[in-house]
């Protein structure tokens, strides 16, 4: 009998907005039969569980990349909310990601125009830094204005997208 795959999603979400499509994905994870767990960046371990079949890494795109100190305090002054001093960026580069885990990658941008830039690319790049990583599965989802909402649909569209996230992983 096969044993249920296990997930980890590593987040970062200044509005809020990540955080949803990350629990969407979880729930379309769990809905094939896989384990998941949301972890925000700041909280998540160095570490990765040895018994992991698939991470995916989700954020928002600030400045058409990553997060940096700069934009989480920005996004703090607008969300009337301290801001983490470390996120995604920061979570990247002090973990030690193996070349054989599946990894799928996730951002929320306010345009799916090639000039917004994207969080998930940003994240593609670091994953390739001294690792020599395939490209992962990789999905944008749109955010309404700089604070949200999300766009109709995409909370269904990351449930989906978890699904097939599922059925992908080796072990289901």
């Amino acid at each position: 009998m096969a044993t249920a795959p296990t997930a980890l999603i590593v987040i970062e979400s200044c509005f809020g907005n990540t955080r949803t499509i990350a629990e969407a994905v979880a729930a379309g994870l769990t809905d094939a039969g896989a384990q998941a767990r949301v972890l925000d960046a700041v909280q998540a371990p160095a570490s990765l569980p040895a018994k992991l079949d698939l991470l995916i890494l989700g954020a928002p795109t600030h400045n058409r990349g990553l997060p940096t100190t700069a934009t989480r305090t920005q996004a703090g002054k607008q969300a009337g909310a301290a801001a983490p001093n470390s996120g995604m960026r920061e979570w990247l580069a002090r973990t030690t990601i193996p070349a054989v885990l599946t990894t799928a990658v996730f951002d929320t941008v306010t345009s799916k125009s090639w000039l917004s830039g994207s969080a998930a690319k940003a994240i593609i790049k670091a994953l390739r830094r001294g690792r020599g990583r395939d490209a992962p599965s990789i999905r944008s989802f749109l955010v309404q204005g700089q604070s949200g909402p999300l766009a109709d649909g995409e909370e269904a569209a990351a449930r989906t997208w978890g699904r097939a996230l599922a059925a992908s992983t080796t072990n289901v």
